[in-house]
């Protein structure tokens, strides 16, 4: 049996940290701070789907960053606003290696009460592929 120091509780996940170069959505693809979501909206360059629009901005990372906002005027209850809130993290997910370097933020314009997760999913795929510097975009209709 392994014995644990007092005042601490042993997880099998301690220590594990997530790649960046990988798969996954770790902190590091994430706009977390008030100020990196103020300073996307500040830039102005938005692009506008059916049901989400796409604020970005070109940042000095190696990568694109993400964050979502969902209105609850928009998606009354929480487990909508939950899913329009996945659907968007795991759009970005798979799309993030042929994205630009920029910061994004995706916001819901439009409600979704008829909304199916294809349309929503769709909608954050095109807009994603009309970003400006996208490389998957540029090389599908050069």
């Amino acid at each position: 049996m392994h014995a644990v120091p007092r005042g601490g509780i042993a997880s099998p996940f301690e220590g594990m940290v997530a790649e960046p170069s990988g798969q996954g959505f770790c902190r590091a693809f994430r706009l977390l701070k008030t100020d990196d979501f103020s300073s996307v909206f500040a830039f102005r360059r938005a692009l506008r789907g059916r049901f989400y629009t796409l604020y970005y901005r070109p940042n000095e990372l190696d990568t694109a960053r993400l964050g979502v906002t969902v209105a609850k005027k928009l998606a009354k209850r929480a487990n909508k606003r939950n899913l329009v809130k996945r659907i968007a993290r795991e759009v970005f997910r798979q799309q993030r290696q042929n994205l630009p370097s920029c910061d994004l933020v995706i916001r819901l314009h439009a409600p979704t009460e008829t909304a199916t997760r294809a349309e929503l999913n769709m909608d954050l795929r095109q807009l994603l592929g009309r970003l400006p510097g996208n490389r998957e975009y540029a090389t599908a209709f050069a």
